[in-house]
């Protein structure tokens, strides 16, 4: 692994248990077949309201598991200033995630986007909650969230690209 020196994504939802690592894992899986420094980049996910060290849900892992990633190992944390202030990029779920750490950070961080924000127009921006429902909700968010990838990859690239020329 080459030294990384583009800040990490931090990917945040709510509680960090459900939406966020779903989409740290497959960004994660994503950036891993690019090209340096992409593969490089650290992804993390956090929670506006998360304790720390809850386990992800199970449904999240199974979700996952069927597109052969496995984020079982993942533990929840609170979103920090230090994550913001060392971020490349921070990907929230919904406007209201985002609100929540412009009205907290200080500074406020500039890449603070909706993880399908970069999405063609007429798509939905926001990822809702699945917490608590059927195994087929969280699949339709993972769905939503792959979805989003190459849009995100796309921007990601040139965020790399602005910062290194």
């Amino acid at each position: 692994m080459s030294e990384n020196t583009t800040g990490s994504i931090v990917v945040v939802c709510t509680a960090n248990i459900c939406r966020s690592p779903m989409g740290e894992g497959l960004l994660r899986h994503a950036l891993a077949a690019e090209a340096e420094p992409l593969r490089s980049i650290p992804i993390i996910s956090a929670g506006v309201a998360a304790r720390a060290g809850v386990a992800v849900s199970e449904n999240s892992v199974f979700a996952l598991k069927k597109v052969g990633i496995d984020i079982a190992a993942h533990k929840s944390q609170p979103v920090t200033q230090a994550m913001l202030d060392q971020a490349l990029l921070i990907l929230c779920m919904t406007e209201a995630h985002r609100a929540m750490i412009r009205h907290q950070a200080k500074p406020v961080p500039r890449e603070l986007r909706l993880f399908r924000e970069f999405m063609p127009a007429g798509n939905r921006r926001e990822i809702a909650d699945p917490y608590g429902g059927p195994s087929a909700l969280y699949e339709a968010c993972r769905d939503e969230l792959v979805e989003a990838i190459p849009s995100l990859l796309a921007h990601i690239k040139e965020l790399c690209a602005a910062k290194s020329a």
